[in-house]
């Protein structure tokens, strides 16, 4: 039997690596849902995602349910190659045909109207200026159904305008989340994604981003320009027993000042 090779940046898929990281896609699908079905006392059946990179989340979402459809939308030709390469592998030919995969400018490219548009991991903090993020909404906007609704993703606290490194530990490899510099003048940051290994190996820089750390009422004011009657906030529950977060967000109209803390934001029209 053929001895399994153990997991070094020599051999390591950094696209796997970042799914196992960051992105949880069981829990994200499942939040939609029970947010849908608590505004609109009905089904969340189709789903656009914006940003989408491997479009995982858009892939659990047909494999949730035989009736569900989902668009991805990605401006990076490697990640849509990525994308429809997943799909392929884990999809039915049934729940391919309910997933269509996009090379598109999300702020630009227009499809059917969904139920939910979906930009999360903080990718719409690419835009910079405030035009380009309400230009961004209004699309997302148009691209709704008339009950529909835009989830985003935000994170913030005292910890987000400080270098620093932060390191989580998994199986076979640690996640290393660089936050390599900050502009409180412009609330430009930089942050880089690293990959380190038992065999003392490192992937540098795996991933970076250049964007704007966008505060909630910065955002809940450009939604509402953009059109948004109203906006919805959910934090993160708190366990006193085990001092630890708790996998449940709640709706909040207030919060602790937490040095850091991750919210989602639910835009209806």
């Amino acid at each position: 039997m053929k001895k399994k090779k153990k997991l070094s940046a020599s051999n390591a898929d950094i696209n796997r690596l970042y799914e196992e990281s960051v992105q949880c896609t069981e829990f994200e699908v499942d939040f939609i849902n029970k947010l849908f079905k608590r505004y609109n006392n009905t089904k969340c059946k189709s789903l656009r995602e914006d940003f989408c990179a491997s479009a995982l989340i858009s892939a659990e979402w047909v494999l949730d349910n035989k009736e569900n459809t989902a668009v991805a939308v990605d401006l990076d030709k490697n990640m849509v190659r990525e994308a429809k390469k997943n799909s392929q592998m884990k999809l039915s030919e049934d729940q391919q045909d309910r997933l269509k995969i996009y090379y598109g400018d999300s702020s630009k490219f227009s499809k059917d109207k969904v139920d939910c548009v979906l930009a999360t991991n903080f990718s719409y903090f690419v835009f910079k200026e405030r035009k380009k993020l309400i230009n961004y909404f209004k699309h997302a906007y148009k691209q709704l159904k008339n009950k529909g609704i835009l989830m985003l993703d935000a994170f913030g606290g005292y910890e987000a305008h400080q270098l620093l490194e932060e390191r989580t530990k998994h199986k076979n490899f640690t996640y290393v989340w660089d936050q390599s510099s900050f502009n409180p003048i412009t609330h430009d940051i930089k942050c880089h994604i690293h990959f380190e290994f038992p065999d003392k190996t490192k992937i540098n820089k795996a991933f970076t981003y250049n964007w704007r750390l966008w505060t909630l009422p910065e955002i809940q004011e450009c939604l509402k320009e953009a059109g948004f009657k109203k906006v919805d906030i959910y934090m993160q529950g708190w366990n006193d027993k085990k001092n630890e977060e708790t996998e449940r967000f709640y709706k909040v109209t207030k919060s602790d000042a937490d040095p850091a803390w991750v919210a989602y934001l639910a835009a209806r029209k």
